[in-house]
């Protein structure tokens, strides 16, 4: 796609029109609007990839030296020094030293994003999310850690034969409990007041045949500007979730049009797939962890006796972030594709090209994002196409003849959009 902007480049936020003497169209971004997704970009990467390497590196060190071995020997002689006591208290003191080596790295990515408009929320707001986000994190892996060691207890050999099939169930459940629980804890949401475009959100889920028990607006306005989306939950507590900035900054038919992608993921079922993905994958990660942490060279650089031993709980943490780490590009390859498929069903649920190609602009400059990164990045941490991508394939869907005729016959069957935005 030609990048180079026309003499006449409409403002920012103000859709591409055709161009008046030459019948082409303008460029769906300017030169200024790429750049600023670009800059962003630029400012974000030393510190998302630093705090990404600089994770990474910790846990390897107190994982893969005796390092680990001494931290949780030391913490849990402050408790008493029981077996319990050291798996407690070295799960807590890595979640801890995790957490803190992160927050530098959190804070100027805030201060940066801040600097571009994204962020709304007070630094005291933030410091208390890290606080939520750290007694969670304690809340979810302390008895994980527990009952994985008794499980060592049992059989510092086979251990990894149930640990893999409850990795699977808790995988499950957590999917399942995800929109119940924790969101909650960083989100506050209220239903959508009656109107045109709840009625129009509701009308389009049954038309695509999915069932949602309500429309919710999540406050998303006290944190950020960005806009999103999203449907959550499995039958009867599946719902569709709103940022309120979205509804105070697109346009009605916007919102149907990121409402219909996101029932796209619904429709295809990707929330119960990917759970059953993430259930399998799950379980092969702690197969393959079973093997990793029989193997003597291992568990000497760690200073542990075997897998029974507290001390190779670092160790445990440390080939697990590497796995996740490993694992992380492919997973951004599959969900790339289960976006774009989701596109195409918002295009084939709408028949609204022109109209999911504004949205898309929309999206992606109140986000400012970066529209057309760099290969490499997008394929090592990309979960979305970019916006130049998804724009192009809007088009492209709607120059084909068949999906032309559907365009056509889209206003029969598709509800009338609000008037207003709530």
């Amino acid at each position: 796609m030609d990048t180079t902007p026309a003499a006449d480049t409409p403002p920012v936020g103000t859709p591409p029109t055709e161009a008046p003497l030459t019948g082409t169209r303008a460029p769906d971004f300017t030169a200024d609007e790429r750049a600023r997704g670009r800059a962003l970009r630029r400012a974000q990467l030393p510190w998302a990839l630093g705090g990404r390497l600089a994770g990474l590196a910790l846990t390897l060190l107190l994982g893969l030296t005796p390092a680990g071995a001494a931290l949780v020997t030391t913490t849990g002689g402050w408790f008493g020094g029981s077996r319990t006591a050291g798996v407690l208290a070295g799960a807590a003191a890595l979640v801890l030293l995790g957490q803190a080596l992160q927050l530098p790295f959190g804070a100027g990515a805030r201060a940066v994003r801040a600097r571009y408009g994204l962020v709304t929320q007070g630094w005291g707001g933030w410091a208390l999310d890290a606080v939520r986000g750290l007694a969670l994190t304690l809340v979810l892996v302390l008895p994980l850690a527990l009952g994985l060691f008794a499980l060592t207890a049992w059989s510092p050999q086979r251990w990894w034969l149930p640990a893999a099939g409850a990795a699977a169930l808790l995988t499950a459940a957590f999917s399942f409990l995800h929109p119940l629980l924790i969101e909650p804890v960083f989100n506050r949401f209220s239903p959508m007041p009656p109107g045109e475009l709840r009625a129009a959100l509701l009308a389009l889920a049954e038309r695509d045949g999915v069932r949602v028990r309500d429309v919710l607006v999540a406050d998303a306005s006290r944190r950020t500007t960005a806009l999103n989306a999203y449907v959550s939950g499995f039958g009867a507590t599946r719902r569709i979730v709103a940022y309120d900035t979205l509804l105070t900054t697109a346009e009605p038919r916007e919102v149907e049009l990121v409402v219909a992608h996101e029932l796209g993921h619904v429709k295809h079922r990707d929330v119960p797939v990917g759970t059953a993905l993430g259930a399998v994958g799950a379980a092969v990660a702690v197969a393959v962890l079973g093997l990793l942490a029989a193997w003597r060279p291992l568990l000497d650089a760690a200073g542990a006796t075997d897998a029974a031993d507290p001390r190779a709980l670092p160790l445990l943490a440390a080939l697990a972030a590497l796995l996740g780490a490993l694992s992380g590009p492919p997973q951004c390859a599959v969900s790339r594709r289960i976006e774009a498929r989701a596109d195409r069903h918002a295009l084939e649920l709408t028949g609204d090209a022109e109209q999911f190609v504004a949205m898309q602009r929309r999206l992606a400059l109140a986000n400012v994002s970066d529209v057309d990164p760099p290969r490499v990045l997008e394929l090592l941490f990309a979960t979305h196409p970019s916006a130049t991508s998804r724009i192009a394939a809007a088009r492209a869907w709607q120059a084909a003849p068949e999906q032309r005729a559907s365009k056509q016959r889209a206003p029969e069957r598709r509800a009338t959009p609000g008037k207003s935005v709530v």
